[in-house]
């Protein structure tokens, strides 16, 4: 008796649930979110959905940071052959980040069409302040993927993104959504408890993130990994290879070499950064996966823009073409001389390295190449509207009337006073998303977001911590070069059309792309917010003029830099990186 007395007191989990409707427009083929809710609105490929969101325990979702539900209902969409029951769905509620003010929710829904191809929907609400009233469309709109098979968050990355498109709460749905709370409380008492316990979670979660908050103090830096290490790289003798280019610069290699191989793979960084990008001895970088993948010689190239050079230091005039000219080719033979002639080169390349490196082999500067992996931008750079207003202006204040001989990353850590230090004072006002002021500078040097090179949920910690050490100071002139191509209607062309140092490169590096044969897989993260989009437009505009030549790849979830510099990656790229070299060593 005593037994079934507890039994019958013991407190009863308390349920809560409303329904939600969303609606909108995908693509079919498409990757880029914004590109597949227009071209879907054009095409009238409508997709919506109503689900039912159901906590069974108000207490253990509120408890878990997960904040996880049960998510029922129908999706419709005519092209997936009109309303399709939900097999299985969850709903996430204001998930951390690893910004210090941003949230997520998510929706993950299982279901089959008409056909019984199993399907996913996968969709992200980023709840994060920017300039602006944003509160209304961050909580009330829904960046979708649809993919085929009942898929896991951790296997998006690597599987195909089969329509891409965006969802929103219209305004009369969410009133109606604002009737439809049911809880099965036993007294109005309980029930009302449970209505406040969620809309606690709710308005403090917007309050976190929209609410007032002082800027975070600056997190101390002491060194945790050896600055310029190669200890990422085990069991393979590590070389230093320097060489002189044309225009009389001194640069280096870096050859990673395990066994003789018959296909050498060159890796180039991008602006700012240096080799340290694929050797990091924190995650399994991409320099060790390849050797223990079959690669046996590997090599990173530290061209003029590497922060292991001093070139940057100074305000200098180089721009892109000097990288394109001069760069690659010195470096080619460099490897040539120690290789010899008749083992293949692959190449894979990050951001303006990718772009450089692009515009040496489609203006005919480079030959001999067996295939390209190409990061991030190549030969069409597009980029966020901020980023143009930075471009437009920033080279002429920085050159002309704050007298910066470069942007520097760790501006704030100097000693004294500084026009520079009070620089960065006024960006990490801006940015309050972390409290590491190296990440701020980042993203205003490059990029619009918060923060603009990465996703912080997708690097560890002590990555991040040491963003001043992989990024390096950088004069401003590339910048310009890369404002012309963004108002060259989004095409790289030659910076100087009138100077005979580049006479041998064309004006307009498109103008030989049906004639180059090599193999290119383009690769972006789909929340680029660097280059946007640039990648995707580039493999479309070559796939019009030579179909099936190259090849695209859209990793979701990830950015700019965080493709190579993330923990996972080598669970959601390499692997995609190394069946497209192995696809070309015969």
């Amino acid at each position: 008796m005593e037994q079934e007395y507890k039994m019958t007191n013991e407190k009863q989990p308390v349920s809560f649930q409303f329904t939600e409707d969303m609606k909108g427009y995908v693509t079919f083929g498409a990757v880029s979110f914004k590109d597949g809710f227009e071209k879907g609105r054009d095409s009238r490929t409508s997709l919506m959905f109503r689900l039912t969101i159901e906590m069974d325990d108000i207490d253990e979702f509120v408890a878990n940071k997960m904040h996880e539900a049960k998510a029922t209902g129908y999706i419709e969409c005519d092209r997936l052959g009109g309303k399709r029951p939900v097999e299985r769905g969850i709903f996430n509620l204001f998930i951390d980040t690893g910004d210090l003010y941003g949230k997520k929710m998510r929706y993950r829904l299982f279901f089959s069409d008409s056909q019984g191809n199993p399907m996913t929907l996968s969709g992200s609400k980023d709840v994060q302040d920017s300039p602006g009233i944003d509160i209304w469309t961050d909580t009330s709109t829904l960046y979708t993927n649809l993919y085929s098979g009942h898929i896991q968050a951790e296997q998006e990355a690597s599987t195909q993104i089969q329509a891409a498109g965006i969802l929103r709460i219209e305004i009369q749905d969410f009133a109606k959504q604002l009737t439809t709370f049911r809880t099965n409380g036993s007294t109005f008492a309980e029930r009302m408890v449970t209505m406040e316990k969620f809309g606690s979670l709710f308005v403090g979660s917007l309050w976190q993130v929209y609410g007032p908050s002082p800027m975070p103090g600056t997190r101390a830096f002491e060194r945790e990994i050896p600055q310029y290490t190669t200890e990422g790289v085990s069991d393979a003798e590590i070389t230093t290879h320097p060489f002189t280019t044309a225009d009389k610069l001194g640069l280096s290699l870096l050859r990673f070499q395990r066994a003789s191989s018959d296909d050498v793979v060159m890796i180039v960084h991008g602006l700012t950064t240096s080799s340290d990008m694929y050797i990091m001895p924190e995650h399994y970088n991409l320099v060790q996966y390849l050797l223990d993948h079959g690669f046996g010689d590997v090599w990173t190239l530290d061209c003029r823009m590497s922060n292991r050079h001093p070139y940057n230091l100074s305000r200098n005039r180089f721009n892109l073409d000097d990288i394109a000219l001069y760069d690659y080719p010195a470096a080619l033979a460099a490897i040539r001389e120690q290789i010899g002639p008749h083992r293949r080169i692959h190449v894979i390349g990050h951001c303006l390295g990718s772009a450089t490196f692009m515009m040496s082999l489609f203006g005919k500067v480079v030959t001999d190449v067996t295939s390209v992996i190409a990061n991030s931008v190549a030969l069409t750079p597009r980029i966020p509207r901020w980023s143009r207003f930075k471009l437009a202006v920033g080279p002429f204040l920085s050159d002309y009337l704050l007298g910066i001989e470069y942007m520097n990353p760790r501006w704030r850590r100097q000693q004294g006073l500084s026009v520079g230090k009070a620089l960065s004072w006024a960006v990490s006002w801006f940015h309050k998303e972390c409290d590491v002021p190296e990440c701020h500078m980042l993203s205003f040097m490059w990029g619009s977001g918060k923060p603009a090179l990465y996703n912080h949920e997708n690097l560890m910690e002590i990555t991040h911590r040491r963003s001043g050490d992989l990024y390096g100071g950088v004069s401003v002139n590339y910048y310009r070069h890369v404002n012309k191509m963004v108002n060259s209607r989004n095409t790289a062309v030659k910076y100087l059309q009138n100077d005979a140092r580049y006479q041998t490169l064309p004006d307009n590096y498109m103008e030989h792309a049906q004639d180059i044969e090599t193999p290119i897989l383009f690769v972006t993260g789909q929340s680029n917010q660097v280059f946007t989009d640039s990648n995707i437009e580039c493999h479309r505009q070559l796939e019009a003029l030579v179909p099936g030549r190259h090849e695209l790849h859209v990793f979701p979830n990830y950015g700019h830099q965080d493709v190579f510099m993330g923990k996972n990656v080598h669970r959601d790229v390499f692997p995609r990186l190394l069946g497209f070299l192995q696809k070309h060593t015969h």
